[in-house]
């Protein structure tokens, strides 16, 4: 199928949140594109092209690299960053060789800790600021004033323009969001997993107008290629209505997610710009209420009590 003039929407995540592209590309897997200073630069052009500006990035992804690659191309090109939304994340401490001192893998949401992550990712980057930070885990540790006095402090000085959270619960959220806002959590969806729709997780934020961004939508690649009996049964469900009204795989599963009235922003994790244009076209076309069902039957191997 070919698909032309696409042009993602946009969406604000909430009141006062950032304004993001309907469709961001996840950054995540960049170590492992083998592109060039050019070649990033020309996805990137590609994805404002197709409407994609927002970024999603996180100080760990590819072992600490990911963020410099990124930021390599935005040294080359300047003028790229005022045309696109940085998202980026912090919390999280590897065991890597880019990181000795680290002894064991743990999480750090200490007011210290996120300040240093900032100032890291933005010298990675090579940007002033970052339009969108998140909590990347939940730390048992963690102390909601601290974090809320971190925040404070990165939007003071101009170095966080918004501030999120990801793979929070609705406690979580609610609770650190009592004491500075929060536009958006981050959380795993996909019909491979349905679990935020009946945790509450959806709910809550539906219940606040705030928009959850979504990873791994495709499963990690598993609705293409899983090979137990609900996998298989899921993707024939999804590819004869797929066939049906004439729209991508994966198109059908983007628009099945973003039909949620969460307003979920689903991210992307390919460097192959044709797969960033399949998710564009999701925002195209809605599923009738029919065919929603259907896949979430697939989904759940059982029909609705």
């Amino acid at each position: 199928m070919i698909l032309t003039d696409l042009h993602c929407p946009r969406i604000s995540t909430s009141a006062t949140g950032p304004q993001l592209s309907r469709i961001v590309a996840g950054m995540w897997r960049m170590t492992e594109w083998g592109m060039t200073v050019a070649q990033r630069i020309g996805f990137i052009e590609q994805c404002i092209a197709l409407g994609v500006t927002s970024f999603d990035h996180a100080d760990i992804y590819g072992s600490y690299g990911v963020e410099g690659l990124f930021g390599e191309a935005l040294r080359a090109q300047p003028s790229l960053r005022d045309r696109i939304e940085l998202v980026s994340k912090c919390g999280i401490k590897l065991v890597s060789p880019q990181r000795p001192a680290h002894a064991i893998q743990h999480y750090d949401t200490g007011a210290e800790h996120i300040v240093a992550s900032v100032e890291e990712s933005l010298r990675q980057l090579h940007t002033d600021r970052l339009d969108l930070l998140l909590i990347h885990r939940p730390d048992p540790l963690m102390d909601f004033d601290e974090i809320a006095e971190a925040f404070g402090a990165l939007r003071a000085a101009g170095k966080v323009l918004h501030f999120g959270v990801s793979n929070f619960s609705r406690h979580q959220f609610e609770a650190l969001n009592r004491r500075i806002t929060l536009s958006t959590n981050q959380v795993e969806f996909s019909p491979m997993h349905v679990a935020p729709m009946f945790d509450q997780t959806f709910d809550g934020l539906q219940d606040l107008a705030v928009a959850p961004m979504v990873w791994s939508p495709l499963a990690g690649g598993r609705l293409f290629n899983g090979t137990d009996g609900d996998a298989e049964n899921l993707r024939l469900v999804i590819k004869q209505i797929a066939d049906r009204i004439e729209q991508p795989f994966a198109s059908v599963v983007f628009g099945w997610i973003m039909q949620l009235p969460s307003r979920p922003i689903p991210l992307t994790g390919s460097g192959r710009i044709e797969a960033i244009r399949v998710a564009v076209a999701g925002t195209a076309f809605v599923l009738s209420r029919t065919d929603w069902f259907t896949i979430l039957r697939a989904a759940r191997s059982h029909e609705v009590a």
